[in-house]
């Protein structure tokens, strides 16, 4: 019984291991060149090892991503409990996704596209957090840092589209992340504030 547990900790150990080195690897020189080979060998275990985990490579982008994702979601989900007012979660934000996009090649958010699977659950994870980006605009609101005057469920499609439009037109290629939120995302946030947010997001840009 107890050989049974050490070697269940083992493998989830192992697992861990190679979500991480994996991630690590596909952030930076993007996902499709990357080989399952590439990663077994940099654990030192046998690509049959690799393979009896993760069944090929767009499981092992999934299972990562989602590790990934839940990291971020934890960590908001702190900033958010902890924050004096929604403009302190924005500040975090933004900070955060231009820390990360930095740290990652372009190519990996255009390899993405190659991955059903991958886009499907990109998806879901935005119709999960439409209502959490509800409630926080409406947390604006209250706090007189956001216009009480808008529609606020349009307010979201409009951002959604903005996102999709720089993930398919591939600018962050072109731009980088502190770019797009000033030159893009800051710019519609201003539309959506009151003299009080606005004079915050002037304060982000400078």
């Amino acid at each position: 019984m107890e050989e049974t547990h050490h070697i269940s900790a083992y493998r989830q150990s192992l697992r861990e291991k190679i979500l991480d080195k994996a991630m690590e690897a596909f952030a930076a020189h993007g996902i499709k060149a990357v080989k399952m080979d590439d990663i077994a060998q940099s654990l030192g275990i046998s690509k049959r090892t690799l393979y009896e985990i993760y069944e090929n490579k767009e499981v092992l982008l999934y299972e990562g991503l989602k590790k990934v994702k839940a990291q971020q979601e934890r960590e908001l989900t702190a900033i958010v409990a902890q924050s004096g007012s929604v403009m302190d979660v924005l500040l975090y934000v933004y900070r955060r996704r231009v820390e990360e996009f930095s740290a990652v090649n372009p190519a990996f958010y255009a390899d993405m596209a190659r991955y059903p699977q991958l886009i499907e659950y990109l998806e879901a994870d935005k119709e999960r957090h439409r209502q959490r980006m509800l409630a926080f605009l409406r947390r604006g609101v209250d706090e007189g840092y956001f216009r009480g005057d808008i529609d606020y469920v349009l307010t979201m499609k409009a951002f959604e589209g903005v996102s999709n439009l720089v993930m398919t037109q591939q600018l962050y290629r072109t731009y980088s992340m502190r770019d797009l939120f000033i030159n893009v995302f800051f710019v519609l946030l201003r539309g959506i504030c009151t003299k009080r947010g606005v004079d915050v997001i002037d304060q982000i840009n400078q």
